[in-house]
């Protein structure tokens, strides 16, 4: 092999790619969405995915139709053989041989053709801990840090752990499954490990994660549920979703805890005519960490989920309109669900959606104030002649500033759930963590300057921009730490520029005691220049409060 050689790609024949993806076919099965949902995320940056099996010959493949020509000129493309002992050190290659996550950027490759691209690659594990697959991000031109991409690093690594455990779950139907993550916020939503059992409680498969709850060199497949955990098959039960998460903890051997969730096996569908309790909560209790507000909110939206009663989501852009809607629907079990965005919906594309609906179904309708009076038309039909369609809409104004005629809002607004803006919860440290946790590919916290800032903040772009702020940190930190520098710039119109950076400078020196050292210390600046936006803003510490006098009874 000569580094020096522009080789081209290296891309097997049509006969062998339908060989390997035939072989490969059940892992498509189980990615497909997870790649799906990851290219949206990534779509116009310039990403390609690759999903490669473990011989590293790509199987599957999500780019920009644009620039398809150059990207299979680079290898970029189904077919591609990316194996060390072809293209040398590259993203797959050295992700097979290590079976770790790597990144493998611009001359870290192995051969001069590839000097341009960057490449993080994940290693996918079967549910018996055999290396399955690779999934590959990677970029044609990327920027000269290495860092740039801890980003991709982040998204990868989340992807894969999804693939695994949508993989574990897709074969379990018929056992046990005991799901486990560190805090209980993802336990319901977005777990880090799981288990797969069989009736006396033998371990028979699992996630990479949890590979880690055994010691290294020993075996975890066969064990006894009580071996890997203080825990017993019999104790499964108490695990399951009908308890608050909080509750569900999992002792582990060395003296650690973990949050667990017990899903039983699956047994066949009960006659329509008995049904089930339903446990309350579900897929809603994630969103929110103790913020009264959301907790009605949440209570309610849980009391409404299984009813038909039309719901419709209001509240400002980025506030979680359609995660709140989502997790709604979860709650309720109905077995159909579309989404449609209103601006781009006629009374053709409409019915498109609905025929692909079938019995009991949710509908959400995004930003519905886009909605024209043909379509609007066109949906209260619909929602005559289908009654078993449960429409659930999200918009940015105020109900009551909707432009819809009287007969379509009450067909839509059967309830109204309200979601606070951000800047109004009181669970802001809460979500902080929580977005945090999911972005992080190794442990990362936040410096108390940067999570002041960050508290101190108004966020006009609500949840949505907390996302954005927390995905750039996360690039650009150094070490295990985010500091006040890597966040970018908080985005304010100058009317709500200044009462924020007032209330969040009042925020901090109460929290400081209105010592000044500490919050200088907190904020990353100076005492004299806490002390000059103090009197900018007209703060000063509250008086302490004088003696009560003694009560002195009036004469007559």
């Amino acid at each position: 092999m000569d580094p020096t050689r522009r080789d081209p790609a290296h891309i097997v024949t049509d006969a062998e790619l339908r060989d390997h993806r035939m072989q490969a076919e059940w892992m498509i099965a189980a990615a497909r969405s997870g790649l799906q949902s990851l290219f949206r995320q990534v779509a116009g940056q310039n990403y390609v995915l690759l999903l490669t099996d473990a011989l590293g010959i790509c199987v599957d493949f999500f780019g920009d139709d644009l620039f398809v020509e150059d990207l299979r000129g680079a290898g970029l493309y189904l077919g591609s053989n990316w194996s060390e002992g072809l293209a040398g050190t590259c993203g797959v290659g050295a992700c097979i041989v290590t079976e770790q996550p790597v990144t493998i950027h611009q001359d870290d490759h192995f051969g001069n053709a590839h000097t341009a691209l960057s490449c993080t690659a994940a290693p996918i594990f079967d549910s018996l801990g055999r290396l399955a697959a690779v999934l590959d991000i990677s970029l044609l031109r990327s920027p000269q840090p290495k860092t740039s991409q801890n980003l991709a690093m982040s998204l990868v690594t989340t992807a894969v752990r999804r693939v695994e455990m949508a993989n574990l779950m897709a074969e379990s139907r018929r056992d046990w499954v005991l799901r486990l993550s560190a805090s209980p916020e993802f336990l319901d939503v977005d777990p880090e490990a799981a288990l797969r059992l069989d009736g006396s409680g033998r371990v028979i498969g699992y996630t990479r994660a949890a590979r880690r709850l055994m010691p290294e060199g020993e075996e975890i497949l066969g064990r006894r549920l009580d071996e890997v955990l203080a825990l017993s098959v019999d104790d499964l039960p108490d695990l399951m979703r009908d308890r608050p998460t909080e509750e569900r903890v999992v002792a582990m051997r060395d003296g650690g805890a973990l949050f667990g969730h017990a899903i039983a096996p699956h047994t066949p569908r009960l006659p329509s005519t008995v049904r089930p309790a339903r446990s309350e909560g579900g897929a809603l209790t994630g969103l929110a960490g103790g913020d009264p507000s959301m907790a009605r909110l949440l209570a309610g939206a849980a009391k409404l989920a299984p009813t038909a009663v039309p719901l419709m989501i209001s509240g400002e852009t980025g506030t979680g309109k359609q995660k709140l809607a989502r997790a709604i629907h979860m709650t309720s079990r109905a077995p159909g669900f579309a989404a449609v965005t209103c601006a781009e919906l006629t009374p053709g594309t409409l019915r498109a959606a609905a025929t692909d609906l079938t019995g009991p179904a949710t509908l959400l309708l995004a930003r519905i104030e886009d909605l024209t009076p043909e379509t609007a038309a066109a949906l209260s039909a619909l929602l005559d002649r289908r009654p078993e369609l449960r429409p659930i809409s999200t918009t940015c104004l105020s109900p009551s500033d909707l432009p819809l005629p009287r007969p379509h809002f009450h067909r839509l607004g059967g309830a109204i759930l309200a979601l606070p803006p951000l800047r109004l919860r009181q669970d802001l440290g809460w979500l902080i963590d929580r977005l945090l946790h999911r972005r992080a590919p190794d442990p990362l916290r936040l410096s108390p300057a940067a999570r002041a800032d960050l508290m101190g903040r108004s966020w006009p772009g609500n949840i949505r921009e907390l996302e954005q702020v927390l995905d750039v940190a996360v690039a650009l930190a150094e070490g295990t730490v985010i500091d006040q520098p890597d966040l970018p710039a908080p985005v304010a119109s100058n009317d709500e520029a200044v009462p924020a950076a007032e209330e969040a400078l009042e925020r901090v020196m109460e929290a400081c005691d209105w010592n000044m050292a500490r919050a200088a210390r907190r904020l990353g600046v100076n005492r004299s220049t806490v002390l000059r936006r103090l009197r900018r803003a007209g703060l000063s510490a509250p008086l302490c409060p004088l003696p009560t006098p003694p009560i002195r009874h009036a004469r007559h």
